[in-house]
This record gives C-alpha cells, structure tokens and sequence, in this order.
C-alpha cells in the first residue's frame, strides 16, 4: 500500500518594517503558504491560532518586545448589541446585504479608492491599482465571498471581504463610503457578518487583531462579549474596562 506525501508546512519570519498602527514601533511576521489541496484545513487551523490571510498567505505578528496585536473575535450566539449599536443597526434599516463570489469589480475598487483616500491616505495601500485590488480579492485558496452593502438607490456603500472557515466567518478587509459617516458602516458590517455567521449556525466572526493602543483598531473591544487569544487560549475580554484577563 502506498501513501501520499506529506511536505511540511514551512514557515517564514519578515524582515522588520515600520509598524502601520503604532508609531516609533517595527513589525515583523510569521508566514506560510496556503496553496495546496488541504488550504481550507490548514486556514481553519491558523485561524483559531491567530493567523490572518492575505493572498495566499497566512500571517502573524512576532515583534520584538511587542504583543500589542492581539487575535480577537465575537461569539455570535451570545452577542448582544449596546445601544449604540442599535441605533445604527436601526439607521441602516434601508440598507440590502449580498454574499457575491470574489471577484473584483470596478465599482468595488473605486469605493476601495475612495475609503482609502480618505481614512489611509498614507498607508500603502493607497497606491494600489486595479490589478492589485484584483489581486487581494481574488487571490485566494480557500472559500471566500464579498459581502456588499447598498442602499435604498441600489449603489454600493460598503464591502467586506470574507472567508468562510468552519467555525466562523473572517473579516479579511472591510471598506465602505467615507462621505456616509452618519451610517457607521465599518460597525454596521461587523455586526451583519455576525448576523450571517447565526443563519449559517457558526459560532464566531473572526475580527484580526484588536490593538487597545491604536484608534484604528481599537473599536474591535466594543462588540461584546468579545474573545481574545492570550497564551494559546481563547478567554472573554473583560466586559467593563476591555483589560486583559489575568
């Protein structure tokens, strides 16, 4: 009887670059290779283990002297909406939500060229043309989709892409009209991703990396009761003061 080889799975540090969340701060990550017949395995295991995807690549963050980017997600089943939140779930009321396959279109990119004009305009991405837009929404090894957002007018006001793992959805990048500040339309999506993640029975949408130092990703603590990864282990962020637990 013979048996398929098995290659091992080979992981890569980066060189250190400038951190894009905290100032003064150098990133350095952990990456590998999803490609092969087992990458929806292989996403699911790195995923509970705090790896994000990006092509198709699997990443974390291994800083020196540094473990501000902690892996967060939201339970689904035990989510509860503050009342901020219900408010803008009520505000977005006459908004239609789609899971369309990865593919990119250029109506996506010029809403992605607007919301990164605007909220990061000196950040790489900025610079990204249309074949790299392409590139990070089609690229990709494993079941994804593009959740889209459009309002009473049938125009697209927000996107979210998303892979599908087999305990949750992935948030992977979400952007959305900067002009519509009134909507809250990064928050609004967070929570529709929780509300397909119920209809589809799976537990858990995965948020990337909560980092309490940083505006930009600080928000990720306010949807409650969120799940951090400390040490191996995924335990409830502490629900008054988003601390730690001990």
């Amino acid at each position: 009887m013979t048996y398929p080889v098995r290659h091992p799975q080979l992981f890569y540090t980066t060189a250190p670059l400038p951190c894009p969340y905290l100032a003064g701060k150098t990133e350095r990550k952990v990456v590998t290779d999803l490609s092969g017949p087992d990458a929806d395995i292989l996403h699911n295991r790195l995923s509970q283990a705090g790896f994000r995807r990006s092509h198709a690549i699997a990443y974390a963050p291994v800083c020196h002297q540094c473990s501000a980017c902690i892996p967060i997600r939201l339970p689904v089943g035990r989510f509860r909406p503050d009342r901020t939140q219900r408010r803008i779930f009520r505000r977005n009321a006459d908004t239609d939500c789609f899971d369309v396959p990865p593919c990119a279109t250029t109506e996506q990119y010029e809403l992605f060229r607007k919301y990164q004009s605007a909220r990061h305009c000196s950040g790489d991405m900025v610079a990204m043309s249309f074949q790299d837009y392409r590139g990070m929404v089609e690229e990709t090894p494993v079941e994804t989709c593009i959740c889209e957002f459009r309002d009473a007018e049938g125009r697209l006001i927000a996107a979210t892409l998303t892979d599908v793992l087999n305990d949750g959805l992935s948030a992977v990048y979400t952007f959305y009209d900067p002009d519509m500040q009134h909507r809250s339309l990064g928050t609004y999506a967070v929570m529709m991703l929780a509300e397909f993640a119920r209809r589809q029975k799976l537990p858990y949408v995965y948020l990337g990396y909560w980092i309490a130092q940083s505006p930009k990703m600080a928000y990720k603590a306010r949807f409650r009761p969120a799940e951090i990864l400390i040490r191996g282990a995924w335990r409830e962020l502490e629900a008054q003061t988003g601390a730690l637990p001990a």
